[in-house]
């Protein structure tokens, strides 16, 4: 395109009287609509008007190869209102490469990219490309697939290390044909993605994004990602994605000192800097800010028709000194340690999706005893739907990985999480953060030998699977990969030639296919009644048995654990009602890789009073094996 483009004086200003008034006010409801880059017509000439954020900037321009960055030829206007520049520049097109010269309050200059760009070039130039908005998505299924009584069982995917065709990364339309057939297949109900966001640093595994309003460009356009998510609701799959409004990286060419002061992060190391992850905090107090991330939590629902937002180290943003030591944080007004502008921004971002994106859920990866994480803000709630269950995981990954002979004097590991498993709206998560970074693969970190370990990790699975709570398991753990998962590779696909893998395989997929079918497992997870014990004292021999109650007095299961190695055969277990008791699953099945003990067939109650119960049946308990009966008519 020719650099003697038209000049754009003369044209109308982009941002209307009501948006600086919203912008300066920091109530745009959807910023991203006059922020950013849009193609449009002013005064009859098609071009792109471009907007920024950046208050305390003495200049700001916009390069591209539309003017061969030139910074000098595109100098933008100033709302003194708002703090945003803006221009239009006739001529330019979707596709445009760009990014803003910001001299900065303390004079110098730097090109930074746009804090909105809604698509990144590809191959780390780390410019911004114009396009136009996407237009809204509407909700598919989404209000009845997320309900409190839904069964939700969550397959967490990092993109770029699924599968890897031709060794190379995957984009969307590869992962649309590949992956969701595979989660279809599998069972799983909803799909959860780490972060998309583009992200210089591939390591980060997106956890430390640049672009907040930008799917990555190593997975292929937005467009792409887009019609992926279409396709995974086509399929019957909602789609969740990890959001990160935690912390930023520190990258020159990003959000970091933007306008050369601390303009979305905190000018105080003790308020702005993360010590563990070296990157910088948003400063939640400042009204733009919170416009920012809030309005970017909406886009990705409302523009890409995600069904959820998975929220990522929420306990860092909570607490001023999360992971800092005394006397390097600064306490809050009242003295405390809370952080009672994180706290507002997290109330805010659940009431907006609440209102705006009926049906749309939010979970907080949220690992303190922090209260009400799931209560609604007018209960002075964070207004979370849910939140991942951290505690019920140390605790029973820890008593997986002991040896039997020491698990009686641990029994309290498993059963604790039922004296709290009602305080939240909770999720079981065995995800990506226990298989990395030495703590090896959920295979790796069960005790035993091979057989054994197997045995384990399928007994762990279905005991979290009939647990209160709903379901989030990492990719690969479902064919119980023996290596640490890595970003740089792919799932170790190849142990499925060994049939001990393969049966876990399956194993998971009747887990959930049988788990979604049975309200008895899923309809009253946040309710008292929807559980009770048959025996947990039963510390002796590691065995825990309890029941899950649906609202139908024929909507029962009956769960018993043998977590030792040891065959009991002639065990009585007490059982709710009178009748047959039939075999829904068996985690010791050959199919399974099991040794196959425990395939009794029907169970005839007795009217013999145990364990609290009147009736009664007897069976046989299989190694490191879990069992789940129903009630049922003779065949």
């Amino acid at each position: 395109m020719s650099p003697h483009l038209e000049a754009p004086q003369g044209h109308a200003a982009w941002l209307g009287e009501a948006d600086v008034w919203l912008l300066a006010e920091g109530r745009h409801l959807r910023p991203w609509e006059k922020l950013g880059a849009h193609p449009c017509t002013q005064g009859g000439v098609a071009g792109t008007a471009f907007a920024v954020w950046a208050p305390n900037a003495q200049r700001v321009s916009v390069a591209g190869d539309f003017n061969h960055w030139d910074a000098q030829a595109h100098v933008m206007r100033r709302h003194a209102a708002c703090g945003v520049w803006e221009v239009f520049v006739p001529g330019v097109a979707p596709g445009a490469l760009y990014k803003f010269a910001v001299r900065g309050a303390n004079g110098q200059e730097v090109l930074k990219a746009d804090p909105y760009a809604l698509r990144t070039e590809r191959g780390g130039g780390q410019a911004c490309v114009v396009m136009a908005l996407p237009a809204p998505v509407p909700p598919q299924q989404r209000a009845r697939a997320n309900a409190l009584d839904a069964p939700m069982a969550i397959y967490e995917v990092h993109a770029g290390s699924w599968r890897r065709p031709g060794g190379q990364l995957p984009d969307w339309d590869y992962l649309a044909r590949t992956l969701l057939p595979y989660v279809v297949d599998m069972g799983f109900t909803h799909l959860e993605l780490m972060p998309v966001s583009e992200h210089p640093f591939y390591g980060s595994w997106g956890y430390q994004p640049t672009g907040l309003y930008a799917p990555s460009a190593r997975y292929g356009p937005p467009e792409t990602f887009r019609d992926f998510v279409a396709a995974a609701h086509a399929a019957g799959l909602q789609v969740l994605l990890d959001w990160v409004p935690a912390h930023f990286p520190a990258d020159a060419h990003a959000l970091a000192r933007f306008d050369g002061t601390a303009q979305f992060e905190h000018a105080d190391p003790r308020e702005g800097f993360h010590r563990d992850w070296n990157t910088l905090i948003y400063n939640y107090g400042r009204h733009e800010v919170r416009n920012f991330l809030v309005g970017n939590a909406l886009f990705w629902v409302e523009r890409y028709g995600l069904d959820g937002l998975r929220v990522d180290a929420v306990a860092s943003m909570l607490y001023r000194d999360y992971s800092r030591p005394e006397g390097e944080w600064i306490p809050n007004r009242d003295g405390g340690r809370e952080n009672y502008e994180a706290i507002d921004f997290l109330r805010e971002v659940n009431r907006v999706l609440g209102l705006e994106a009926p049906g749309a859920i939010t979970l907080a990866e949220e690992s303190t005893a922090f209260p009400g994480v799931t209560a609604p803000p007018w209960a002075d709630g964070l207004g979370f739907h849910y939140k991942w269950n951290l505690g019920w995981m140390h605790d029973t990954l820890a008593y997986f990985a002991l040896d039997p002979v020491y698990r009686p004097h641990h029994h309290d590991r498993i059963s604790f999480a039922m004296m709290y498993a009602y305080s939240e709206h909770f999720v079981l998560p065995l995800s990506h953060d226990e298989v990395v970074h030495g703590k090896n693969s959920l295979y790796g970190r069960m005790w035993g030998d091979p057989w054994q370990k197997r045995a384990n990790l399928r007994a762990l699975y279905a005991l979290m699977y009939a647990h209160p709570g709903r379901k989030l398991l990492f990719m690969g753990s479902e064919l119980a990969q023996v290596g640490e998962w890595h970003h740089d590779g792919e799932l170790d696909w190849g142990v499925l030639d060994d049939p001990g893998h393969a049966g876990v395989q399956r194993l998971v997929r009747d887990l959930n296919l049988v788990y979604r079918s049975r309200p008895a497992l899923h309809a009253r997870d946040d309710e008292p009644g929807g559980f009770s014990w048959v025996d947990v004292w039963d510390r002796a021999q590691s065995v825990f048995s309890f029941v899950r109650h649906g609202h139908a007095s024929a909507e029962q299961m009956v769960v018993v654990c043998n977590l030792t190695p040891v065959v009991r055969h002639g065990y009585r277990l007490g059982v709710p009602q009178a009748g047959v008791w039939k075999d829904v699953l068996n985690t010791d099945l050959a199919c399974y890789g099991g040794s196959g003990v425990g395939q009794d067939g029907d169970l005839v109650s007795e009217p013999v009073a145990w364990q609290g119960h009147a009736d009664s049946v007897v069976l046989s308990l299989p190694p490191l094996g879990v069992r789940w009966l129903e009630p049922g008519a003779a065949a």
